[in-house]
C-alpha cells in the first residue's frame, strides 16, 4: 500500500543519530519544501520533556550540526514538533503515545532508532496501542543483530506486525549520492557496462578508512569489532551494487533482487584470503593518540582493522577478485571504489620504450564525492628516444559537475524516502541474511584457526599481512 505519511514517529528522539543526523535531515528537507504542509513529527524517548523543551532542544541540536546558511525557517520547522516520554520496555504509555500521535490522515511512519534488545518490547507495545495499522510503516535502524541468528529473531519480530513492504531497514551509505551514482554510472552509459565483467576488469577494491578510534562506541565497538561494523552493512551493500547484473527497472523489487542474488553468489572465505588488525598508539595528523586497549582500558581481540579479498562465483565476475579493506586509526578518512580494468592484450608501443599502465576507474564516496578514470596519453615531444606515455586523470568532481545542487546528508533522501513510501533504497531481509550468513562463516573461520588480530601502528595503513595480500596476487591498495 503507497502512501505519504503525514506523522513521523521517532523513537530514540534524544539520542545521538538523533540529534547529528535525524533532526538535521528533517529541517532541511523542511526548509526546501520537501515535507508536506500538514507532516508532524512526534519524538519518544525515556528523558522527561514537554512538548515545549524538546523543541528547544531540537533547536540547539540544530544550531551545533547545521552550517549557518542553513538555518532558515527554523521556527516552522520547530512548530513541527513534539515529544511523548515513553519507557519502551513497558507496555505503560503507549496508549498515551497513540493520543499523542493522533489519528493520521494518511498514515503514519515510525523510525526505530534503538538498541536491538528494545525491538520486541517496542513492536509489542506498538501493537497493543494500536499504531501497526496497514496505514503504518516501520524503519529499523541497525545494528540488525550480530548474527545470522540474532537477526532472524529481531526480523521474526518484527514481521510478526509489519509485512516485508512496510519494512524499511536503512543502510545510511545507500543514502549518499555518490553511491546512488554508481548505479547510472553503470546502467546509463554504454560504455561502461559492456566492458563491466570478468574479461575486461582485473581486480575491484573496495576501502573504507577511518582517522577515528573508539569516539564514545566502546562497548558497542568491542563486541562487534570492524568486520559486523562496516563489511557487512555498509561494504557487502556496495561490492553488491558494484556486481549486480541490470535490473529490468529501477524500482525496489528489480534492484533489490539483483543484489540479493550477488550476497548469494559470494564464495565461502578460506584461511589465507583474510587479515586482521587492532592499532596501537602512533599519530594521525601529527598528532598523537592511544592504542585500541589503551582506549577501552584493558585487553581485546577485537579487531579494528579487516582485510578480505572476496570472490564472487558467477558468469560475469569468475575470477575477479574483490579486496575488502576497513579500519580505524587509519592514516585518512576516506570510501572509495576501485576499479582496475585489465591491460591491452598488446602494445603496439612496447618495441618504443613506452610503458603502459592499465585503465583505473575510482569512485569516490567520501570525504569527496568524485569519479576518475584514468586513460593512457602521449606526452608531448619529439619522440627521438622513444614514445613517452603517461597516465592522465580524467576526473568528475561532483559539486564541480552540479555547482547548483545543494549536496544533501545522506539521511534527507532515506527520510524522505520514509515518508513517501519508495523502498529502493532500503535493505530487504533475504539480502541482511545472505550478508549475515557470509560474515558468520568468516568469524567461524577466524575461531576454528584460531586467528587473532595482528597489531598495527595508528596512522599506517594495517598490518603487514594486509599489504601481502593484494601483493601476492601482484595487486597494490589504491592510495
Amino acid at each position: 500500500m503507497s502512501f505519504t505519511a503525514d506523522r513521523l514517529l521517532l523513537f530514540g528522539a534524544t539520542g545521538d543519530l538523533a540529534q547529528r543526523m535525524l533532526l538535521p535531515s528533517l529541517f532541511a528537507l523542511d526548509a526546501d519544501g520537501l515535507l508536506a504542509p500538514d507532516l508532524k513529527i512526534i519524538g519518544t524517548a525515556r528523558s522527561e520533556m514537554t512538548d515545549g523543551e524538546y523543541r528547544n532542544f531540537a533547536r540547539a541540536a540544530l544550531e551545533k550540526y547545521l552550517p549557518a546558511d542553513r538555518r532558515g525557517r527554523m521556527a516552522e520547522f520547530l512548530n513541527r514538533l513534539s515529544y511523548q516520554t515513553l519507557d519502551a520496555t513497558t507496555l505503560e504509555g503507549y496508549d498515551d503515545l497513540a493520543k499523542k500521535v493522533g489519528t493520521p490522515a494518511r498514515g503514519l511512519a515510525i523510525f526505530l532508532s534503538t538498541a536491538p534488545s528494545l525491538f520486541g518490547p517496542t513492536i509489542r507495545g506498538l501493537q497493543s496501542a494500536g499504531l501497526t495499522g496497514e496505514n503504518v510503516r516501520m524503519c529499523l535502524e541497525k545494528p540488525l543483530g550480530t548474527d545470522l541468528a540474532s537477526s532472524r529473531e529481531i526480523n521474526d519480530a518484527v514481521a510478526g506486525a509489519f509485512p516485508e513492504n512496510r519494512i524499511f531497514r536503512i543502510d545510511h551509505y545507500l543514502g549518499k549520492e555518490t553511491v546512488q551514482n554508481l548505479l547510472a554510472l553503470r546502467f546509463a552509459n554504454l560504455m561502461f557496462e559492456p566492458l563491466w565483467n570478468a574479461a575486461h576488469i582485473d581486480h575491484v577494491q573496495i576501502t573504507v578508512a577511518e582517522t577515528v578510534g573508539l569516539e564514545g562506541r566502546v562497548a558497542f565497538y568491542d563486541d562487534a569489532g570492524a568486520i559486523r561494523d562496516m563489511v557487512q552493512n555498509h561494504m557487502l551493500q556496495l561490492l553488491a551494487l558494484v556486481a549486480m547484473e541490470p535490473p529490468a527497472h529501477f524500482d525496489a523489487t528489480a534492484v533489490r533482487d539483483e543484489k540479493v542474488k550477488v550476497l548469494r553468489a559470494l564464495r565461502p572465505v578460506i584461511a589465507g584470503e583474510t587479515v586482521t588488525g587492532q592499532y596501537r598508539a602512533g599519530a594521525i595528523g601529527g598528532q598523537a593518540v592511544p592504542g585500541y586497549d589503551e582506549e577501552l582500558g584493558k585487553p581485546s581481540d577485537t579487531e579494528t582493522f579487516v582485510a578480505i579479498k572476496a570472490h564472487v562465483d558467477n558468469w560475469r565476475w569468475k575470477g575477479v577478485p574483490f579486496y575488502l579493506r576497513t579500519g580505524k586509526r587509519l592514516p585518512k578518512r576516506v570510501t572509495e571504489i576501485v576499479i582496475q580494468f585489465a591491460c591491452v592484450p598488446h602494445s603496439i608501443f612496447a618495441g618504443r620504450g613506452a610503458t603502459m599502465q592499465p585503465n583505473r576507474l575510482v569512485i569516490g564516496i567520501q570525504p569527496e564525492e568524485n569519479i576518475t578514470l584514468s586513460l593512457m596519453a602521449k606526452v608531448p615531444g619529439l619522440d627521438r628516444e622513444g614514445i613517452r606515455l603517461r597516465q592522465v586523470p580524467l576526473n568528475i568532481a561532483m559539486p564541480d559537475a552540479f555547482s547548483g545542487a545543494v549536496r544533501r546528508i545522506a539521511y534527507e533522501r532515506l527520510l524522505l524516502d520514509l515518508v513517501e513510501g519508495d523502498q529502493t533504497l532500503f535493505v530487504r531481509r533475504d539480502e541482511v541474511e545472505a550478508q549475515w550468513e557470509w560474515i558468520d562463516a568468516i568469524r567461524s573461520l577466524w575461531a576454528t584457526e584460531g586467528l587473532t588480530p595482528k597489531t598495527y601502528t595508528a596512522g599506517s595503513w594495517g598490518p603487514s599481512a594486509a599489504i601481502a595480500l593484494a601483493e601476492r596476487d601482484g595487486v597494490t591498495w589504491h592510495e
